[in-house]
């Protein structure tokens, strides 16, 4: 019998595993043990569980979401898998109160397209990450709007790299690697994943 953790179930999340290719995406970050890190949109704390288990006791992982059912999903997760370096973190839509200069990377992954105050949490993220640290992005990309406007590709819950590589560039960031088709979100057809990593100066 498989346990329900909100909407996902353990299952739900080996599968994801194998479709957001996330042992590639962490690979790719650089995170490593010791690391002080945030997931923001942390959702039941899926990706945070994992970046648990990278940093270790001497890391940190800060859960950021705007919902606190989802937090005290995430640490009823965490207490069951005795995970205790992730504190969770009630944020504002425009700011996902961090900590300053201290984060070695920073993910947002399928939440950036839900920010209507992009400009101001780019910043945030910025005044979190240590001089050389990281943002990673990952969306996914509809079919149906791909070259329509940031609006209607928002809309739709949905977003193409190139409005996001532009807002970072102008955030201040460099970007440093992309991938431009990652594979198809929860497997289907219509909806490709991207994912950029972009840097803080140092």
């Amino acid at each position: 019998m498989l346990e329900l953790q909100s909407q996902y179930t353990e299952q739900d999340w080996l599968e994801r595993d194998d479709w957001m290719k996330t042992s590639v995406l962490l690979e790719m970050s650089g995170v490593q043990e010791g690391d002080k890190v945030a997931d923001i949109g942390c959702h039941e704390g899926y990706l945070s569980i994992h970046l648990a288990k990278k940093v270790l006791g001497r890391g940190k992982v800060y859960a950021v979401d705007v919902r606190s059912d989802r937090l005290e999903t995430l640490q009823s997760n965490a207490k069951k898998r005795k995970l205790t370096n992730i504190e969770t973190v009630l944020g504002d839509y425009d700011n996902p109160k961090l900590p300053k200069n201290q984060l070695d990377v920073v993910f947002i992954m399928d939440t950036y397209h839900e920010m209507d105050s992009h400009e101001q949490i780019l910043q945030h993220v910025k005044n979190a990450l240590k001089p050389g640290g990281k943002v990673m992005l990952m969306e996914k990309l509809k079919k149906r709007v791909k070259n329509k406007s940031r609006e209607e590709q928002v809309s739709a819950h949905s977003l193409g790299a190139n409005y996001v590589r532009k807002e970072l560039v102008q955030a201040g960031f460099t970007i440093i690697s992309e991938i431009k088709n990652h594979g198809k979100w929860e497997r289907e057809e219509d909806k490709q994943m991207w994912v950029l990593l972009a840097q803080k100066p140092e």
